[in-house]
């Protein structure tokens, strides 16, 4: 008995050492804290950094000093957590975006970092009375500061906005330089600036840039592609990747967190953000290893540091009210000098004014810095304990007041754009794509596809339905397709996507995928048209004609044989009026969408009208994406431009259907030319819905106007010979 109870003593003695207690332990923070804490309206944020100061070993010493030390399990989990945020900050960045804003990043990037280095260099100096060498290190720590609050505006659905594209590139210009600048500091305090150290800083910052940008590209782009069917596999090897950049980082002698941005930057155009590699990015980063760095970050907390003297008191008073100006100041001139809004102003200092990582990393690296030593032997610090216990209280009031303040702008935000939403929204919102397939193997590409290019807005939008035909085996043909079904409702939830399926069946294959879209009111329908899975002839025969005779709906004919990872390019061809058809605006929103999603740019060849219309439609939905024209006033323009489709190019040719007005007898000539160029490039093969307006002639369903289709493409290909026959002479 007396075992027992010694037993059960030693297990729950604080501090506790059972790992697995320990982790059970912040697991439950991580789950009941936020719920807790929702209820009086403070954001999950800052309940993960109090419970921290709780349990740490300043509070009550529940996890010991040494979990928290470089070889402790905390530790390794809160770097964890570190690198993913900065991970994510630039995996999620929109690059269209940051290229569109990069100058107003640049701006702020200046502004974040001189306002609290000119600023903040004398109080230093002559408020604090520390050494020149102190108070530029103690300034520099004004100027960095740590997206605490992104997983706010990430959970808003705000993180593709102007004002938060120019934050993050904005921090991570002020981060690098003022992580560059403590190598120097340092060096300088040690005595080590030389010209050595100069070459050998530059050099290996050059020589890790030149295995970020140019070799990691390229491996992961093959990785990615090849195996494209091992999901985890794909999620271990971009940890690998991003565990990797940090040590790189370390190496070229600036700090990890650098490198694990810049790894988020590399990856940023591989992993479309609406796939089921980003949904497993996100899921475990904020479920786990994000929170763990909060917590530990209110572990480093000591508040009984403020009750030791007034001296202590009046440095982090003083620390923490200049942290805050000059976050405040840089963020209120980006708006004067860009005239932003008092909420874009508002997410700008809510995301910059948090100090943790790498404020963490300047203090702990000057505090640990040996500058002499007393003549009793003790060391002299270029930090000492007051500035390095202040700086742990700053670090828990701007995460306080960041968290409070991005939370805040992020609401404003969401309720001014709801306001300036366009009335047509919420028709974009009813799109509704049906996919055919009758088996999840050889299809995983087009069901990619339909989630690449649907709304995350959308309620209830896709469908995928298998058609039997209606005959002896349709009974066993509709149990076996359940299996089926299956499989590609788990291949839809792996990104979180819901989705309908359906086996029924009909007396042709194209009259069930017809009847089906009918009834559920789709605007698109999604073929297979793939040379591997031939389901094209398994659906509709050797008769695509029937298809779109019998569904008068937008349908997609794809060929999808490479990863969309290894997609540089959309080229989209267009007829002449393309523009004209009524059903123009939905199949390009798709296709903007799609390029979107895959972060490439897109080249047009369309007459000079339908370009302008794709512009307009860019301009109206506030697409961000690269777009340019090369004008043809007729389709076999196209050759004349002597254009080199690569491989990794994905061709999309709008043709038309009979009797459109965008159709003509060179679009079927056309296709042929272009299957016999480029025979094995993949390619989406578009044809407009053709939905007749309800009058008296539909009565007249009889009524065949092809004879009178052909006479008039009779017609206009004698009149374009013989106008080429007089351009000729």
């Amino acid at each position: 008995m007396n075992y027992f109870f010694d037993h059960l003593w030693t297990s729950f003695r604080f501090p506790i050492e059972n790992p697995v207690l320990i982790f059970s332990l912040i697991l439950f923070i991580i789950l009941l804290s936020p719920i807790l804490l929702r209820k009086i309206r403070i954001p999950s944020i800052i309940g993960l950094i109090i419970s921290g100061v709780i349990i740490g070993p300043k509070g009550l010493n529940l996890i010991g000093e040494k979990l928290l030390e470089s070889s402790g399990s905390v530790k390794l989990f809160s770097t964890i957590g570190l690198l993913y945020i900065m991970f994510m900050a630039g995996l999620e960045l929109d690059m269209n975006q940051f290229k569109k804003h990069r100058n107003k990043s640049l701006t702020f990037g200046i502004l974040t970092f001189s306002i609290p280095m000119f600023l903040g260099f004398p109080i230093c100096y002559y408020g604090l009375d520390l050494s020149v060498t102190a108070s530029l290190l103690t300034a520099s720590m004004f100027a960095t500061h740590t997206l605490v609050a992104y997983p706010i505006v990430s959970k808003f659905g705000i993180n593709k906005k102007a004002a938060v594209a120019i934050t993050v590139g904005g921090t991570i210009l002020t981060d690098t330089a003022v992580l560059i600048l403590l190598a120097v500091i340092t060096g300088a305090a040690k005595g080590e600036l030389s010209a050595d150290f100069w070459i050998r800083l530059l050099t290996s910052l050059t020589i890790f840039s030149l295995i970020m940008f140019l070799v990691i590209p390229r491996i992961a782009r093959w990785f990615l592609s090849k195996l494209e069917s091992e999901k985890t596999s794909h999620y271990i090897f971009v940890l690998s990747i991003v565990f990797f950049a940090a040590f790189l980082a370390e190496v070229a002698g600036i700090e990890h967190i650098i490198g694990a941005f810049v790894a988020g930057l590399v990856l940023n155009k591989l992993i479309p953000h609406t796939s089921a590699l980003m949904n497993r990015i996100e899921f475990i980063g904020n479920a786990l290893f994000i929170p763990f760095f909060l917590i530990s970050v209110g572990m480093i907390v000591d508040l009984r540091v403020l009750f030791q003297g007034n001296g202590a008191l009046i440095t982090a008073a003083v620390l923490t009210t200049f942290a805050i100006t000059s976050k405040w100041l840089a963020a209120w001139v980006t708006q004067l000098i860009f005239k932003m809004t008092r909420s874009e102003r508002q997410i700008i200092f809510g995301l910059s004014t948090a100090h943790a990582a790498a404020t963490l990393a300047i203090i702990i690296v000057g505090f640990n810095t040996i500058i002499g030593t007393t003549p009793g032997g003790e060391p002299i610090r270029l930090l000492d304990e007051n500035i390095l216990n202040a700086t742990i209280i700053l670090i828990l009031i701007t995460c306080m007041i960041a968290s409070f303040a991005t939370e805040n702008a992020g609401r404003k935000i969401l309720l001014e754009q709801s306001e300036d939403e366009d009335l047509a929204l919420p028709q974009m919102r009813s799109q509704h794509l049906l996919v055919a397939i009758n088996e999840l193997k050889g299809n995983e590409k087009i069901l990619d596809l339909s989630v690449l290019i649907t709304d995350k807005k959308v309620v209830n939008p896709i469908s995928v339905v298998s058609v039997f035909a209606d005959d002896q085996e349709a009974e066993n043909n509709i149990r076996r397709s359940r299996n089926h079904l299956n499989d590609i409702v788990k291949h839809y939830l792996d990104g979180e996507t819901q989705v309908n399926t359906i086996a029924t069946i009909d007396h042709n294959i194209s009259s069930g995928i017809a009847r089906t879209s009918k009834e559920l009111a789709a605007d698109i329908v999604i073929i297979n048209d793939s040379k591997q899975v031939n389901l094209l002839h398994r659906i509709v025969g050797d008769e695509r004609d029937h298809l779109l005779d019998v569904c008068y709906k937008t349908i997609f004919f794809c060929r999808l044989d490479n990863a969309f990872v290894s997609k540089k390019r959309i080229v989209l061809i267009c007829p002449i009026m393309a523009e004209l058809e009524n059903s123009f605006s939905d199949w390009l929103e798709r296709m903007l969408r799609l390029a979107t999603e895959l972060n490439i740019p897109v080249l047009v060849f369309s007459s000079i009208n339908t370009f302008d219309k794709i512009q307009q439609y860019i301009e109206a939905r506030k697409f961000m994406l690269q777009i340019q024209n090369k004008e043809i006033e007729e389709l076999d323009d196209y050759f004349l431009h002597n254009h080199k489709m690569e491989i990794s190019d994905l061709v999309v040719f709008c043709s038309a259907r009979n009797g459109a007005i965008s159709h003509s007898s060179s679009i079927e000539i056309f296709m042929q030319k272009l299957g016999k160029a480029f025979p094995t490039q993949d390619r989406i093969l578009i044809y407009p819905s053709q939905i007749v307006a309800d009058n008296v002639f539909n009565a007249y369903d009889d009524f065949s106007n092809s004879a009178l289709t052909k006479g008039v493409e009779t017609i206009q290909k004698l009149g374009k010979e013989v106008g080429s026959i007089f351009k000729n002479k």
